[in-house]
C-alpha cells in the first residue's frame, strides 16, 4: 500500500512551519532623514516549525520576552506573521483567498484562554452576556432557548452554577474567572484552543484545579491545545510534547517525559532545575 504525504500528517491537527515575526522599532521618518539613523527591527520570533496532534497538549516553555505570546497570538489571527504558515487542520490560516464563510469556519475552532481571569472579562457584562457573545456570533442557536441551554450547559461544564449567569465578574475569585474564560472558550465549540499563561495569575491550590479540569475537558471534548507558560511544574501535568524558546528561537523539542528526563538544551536544564512542582 502506497501512503501519500498528506496521510502521514493525519494526526498533525496543528502545523506551524517556519513562523517569524518582526517589530519595526525604527524612528520617524523625519527623525532618521535628518539624524541619518537606519531602520531597526526585533525580530521576536525566528523561524519557529512545530505540529501538535489531534486531542494532545503542546506546551511552549520558555521565560518572559522569548516570543511565547506572539506565537500564540499568531496562531490565533490577533496578530500577522512577518512570514511563515499556520496550518489548521490543513488550512492555512492566512490565506486571504478564503471565502468569508470558510474564514469564519475556520475561526470558529479555534479559540484562547488568555493569562489574566480580571482584564479579559468585560466588567459591565453578566456572565451570561459574556457566554452568549460567542454563540450569537458564530449563529450556534436557533432560539432563546436554546441559547439559554448552551450558556447553563457551559457553565455546568466548568463547575459553576446556571444561577451564575445573572452575576458580573466582580463578584467572583480568581479560579472562578478564569472557569468563565474558559466556558467563554469552549462557546464557539472549538477544536483548539490556545491557553496563554492560563494559571500563572493564580493562586498554587487554585491552579491545580484549573489544570485538572482543562484535562477533564480535553479528554471528554478531544480538545487539542497548545499550552503556552514560564513554568515548568505546569506542563508536568498537562502536556504530551514541549518546545523550548530563547529569545525567539526553538532550542529543543522533545516528548514531555524524555525532555524532563534527559535535557539536552543547558537552557532547559536550567527551567527543570528552577521550576516547583505542583500537586496533581
Amino acid at each position: 500500500m502506497v501512503l501519500h504525504a498528506g496521510c502521514l500528517m493525519m494526526n498533525d491537527f496543528v502545523q506551524i512551519e517556519k513562523l517569524c515575526k518582526s517589530f519595526d522599532l525604527s524612528d520617524p521618518l523625519l527623525a532618521r532623514i535628518i539624524y541619518r539613523r537606519s531602520r531597526r527591527f526585533l525580530k521576536a520570533v525566528d523561524k519557529i516549525s512545530f505540529n501538535i496532534k489531534r486531542g494532545q497538549t503542546y506546551a511552549l516553555v520558555g521565560e518572559s520576552g522569548s516570543g511565547k505570546s506572539t506565537i500564540a497570538r499568531m496562531i490565533v489571527g490577533l496578530l500577522l506573521p512577518s512570514s511563515g504558515r499556520v496550518l489548521i487542520d490543513g488550512h492555512n490560516l492566512h490565506n486571504n483567498k478564503f471565502s468569508h464563510h470558510e474564514h469564519r469556519r475556520i475561526r470558529q475552532r479555534i479559540q484562547m484562554v488568555f493569562q489574566s481571569p480580571y482584564a479579559s472579562l468585560n466588567p459591565r457584562w453578566k456572565v451570561g452576556n459574556i457566554l452568549a457573545e460567542p454563540i450569537i456570533a458564530f449563529s450556534l442557536f436557533k432560539n432563546r432557548n436554546e441559547l439559554n441551554h448552551r450558556i447553563y450547559e457551559l457553565l455546568e461544564q466548568v463547575g459553576l452554577s446556571v444561577n451564575d449567569s445573572n452575576r458580573f465578574p466582580h463578584e467572583f475569585s480568581g479560579g472562578q474567572r478564569q472557569r468563565i474564560c474558559i466556558a467563554r472558550a469552549l462557546a464557539s465549540k472549538p477544536d483548539f484552543i490556545v491557553c496563554d499563561e492560563p494559571t500563572s495569575a493564580l493562586d498554587v491550590s487554585v491552579q491545580a484545579q484549573v489544570l485538572n479540569l482543562l484535562k477533564k475537558l480535553q479528554k471528554k471534548l478531544g480538545l487539542t491545545y497548545l499550552f503556552i507558560t514560564h513554568d515548568l511544574a505546569v506542563v508536568r501535568v498537562m502536556a504530551h510534547k514541549i518546545g523550548v524558546l530563547k529569545s525567539g528561537k526553538l532550542v529543543e523539542e522533545q516528548e514531555t517525559s524524555d525532555l524532563l528526563k534527559s535535557p539536552k538544551s543547558s537552557y532547559t536544564r536550567m527551567l527543570i532545575q528552577s521550576a516547583p512542582r505542583i500537586s496533581k
